[in-house]
């Protein structure tokens, strides 16, 4: 299928390979690079026997999918949702290799997904499916093979229990077998905003390079889970005006902003941002469109597409989410001067600051919190400029333009590509 002719709405793994095949072809990337690139290493379904609370059994399928080891260990978190599919979770394994070498950690790509509606289960019948989820992608992971961590509908407690049931697989306590996990077995300090205050630091950069003055820049979040509901205070505090947030029950616009703290506040004690006081209520679809600064869609993928790209009037798209823009939107966003932080850079706090865990794991010797947000910082702005320079450096070369995810890609892909070559072909 030609690139102009794909359906609106793309499988991710195909929209993954799309956007690998543009940078493949402007590279002129050695075509057997590229073959191994296209495809995942190992790809692990399972299926998954659980009691439940009744006494009933339900078998649930679950995938583990490990992208590329060129340049390290796997990493990737494990969502919990209905909609999982081997596809979406091959693209998002092919998305984590290149964002852990655009920040030049020394890992590969993976992703892990179980299908499944967490709120239909109880919260011990959420733990046993972790455990036996993690029993059975056992022989494939690994503190030097495969560091899952929390991604969708998963978190510290769930890593909790990924880590508990590693650790008594092999008869001793493994701390580095995951990431994510609460501060008591391990865990990071810093961790669970790191993805969203990685986030701030790109929009803060992109702010510079574009011209655009933060204080009082008008944000709407799509997504008021931990990735927005904490960028949007951090926001908040660097005087951003956050005037419109979504969750799964619908968005809320207020044009002169919210009290973020109190809209926190609203959702600890509710479950939701609906309901706010005085703020009018919109439809999730309307909030892209709104007219402000910065727009940080961190919900799920493919939400900005051709159709609705032409209406976006933000100055610059932040991707919290993994995948929330068509290769088709990209190149619509960059004929309107949108400035583009695609996800591969703008969320790669997250795997950052898995990756301090898991180091000080190994070595048992751990770092305050200012320490990992410095380390943090320092990491994503030169990757930021990175990106940023390749950009400004190769936009105009040709009649196609480049794209900043290009740029991103451009930078990830000859990473790997040189350690692939550097490694060879075994055998």
């Amino acid at each position: 299928m030609a690139d102009d002719e794909a359906p609106t709405h793309m499988n991710p793994y195909e929209m993954a390979l799309v956007q690998l095949r543009h940078v493949a072809r402007r590279m002129k990337l050695d075509p057997n690079v590229h073959e191994v690139l296209k495809t995942p290493m190992r790809s692990l379904e399972v299926y998954l026997p659980v009691r439940m609370d009744n006494g009933t059994i339900r078998v649930f399928t679950g995938f583990r999918v490990q992208h590329s080891m060129a340049r390290g260990p796997a990493k990737g978190g494990v969502r919990f949702h209905q909609n999982v599919t081997e596809d979406e979770v091959k693209a998002l394994a092919m998305w984590m290799t290149w964002k852990c070498a655009i920040v030049g950690i020394p890992y590969g790509g993976a992703k892990g997904g179980v299908i499944v509606d967490p709120r239909e289960l109880t919260h011990t019948e959420l733990e046993r499916l972790a455990r036996r989820y993690f029993s059975e992608i056992g022989p494939i992971i690994g503190p030097q093979v495969d560091i899952p961590a929390p991604d969708v509908n998963t978190n510290a407690q769930t890593m909790a229990w990924f880590m508990d049931t590693y650790s008594m697989n092999v008869g001793h306590a493994v701390p580095s077998s995951v990431t994510g996990k609460p501060i008591d077995i391990g865990g990071s300090e810093g961790r669970e905003k790191a993805t969203s205050r990685g986030i701030t630091y790109c929009i803060r950069e992109a702010a510079k390079v574009t011209g655009l003055d933060l204080d009082g820049a008008t944000v709407a979040i799509q997504g008021f889970g931990n990735v927005g509901g904490n960028c949007a205070p951090l926001l908040y505090e660097m005087g951003c005006t956050i005037v419109a947030v979504s969750d799964v029950n619908g968005a809320i616009h207020d044009p002169d902003g919210f009290d973020v703290h109190k809209l926190t506040k609203h959702v600890r004690s509710t479950g939701t941002v609906m309901g706010f006081p005085g703020a009018k209520e919109i439809q999730n679809a309307d909030l892209l469109e709104l007219d402000v600064d910065v727009l940080v869609p961190a919900a799920l993928e493919g939400v900005i597409h051709k159709d609705n790209a032409p209406n976006l009037r933000c100055k610059i798209l932040a991707e919290g989410a993994n995948g929330p823009t068509t290769p088709q939107a990209d190149k619509i966003l960059r004929d309107k001067g949108v400035y583009l932080i695609p996800d591969v850079l703008c969320n790669a706090g997250g795997v950052t600051v898995s990756y301090f865990e898991w180091v000080q794991g190994l070595n048992s010797f751990f770092w305050t919190e200012d320490e990992v947000n410095e380390r943090l910082d320092r990491i994503m702005t030169k990757a930021f400029h990175q990106v940023h320079d390749i950009w400004e450096r190769e936009k105009d070369k040709d009649e196609d333009g480049l794209t900043t995810r290009q740029a991103a890609y451009m930078l990830a892909v000859k990473r790997v590509a040189d350690a692939i070559k550097k490694r060879g072909i075994f055998p």
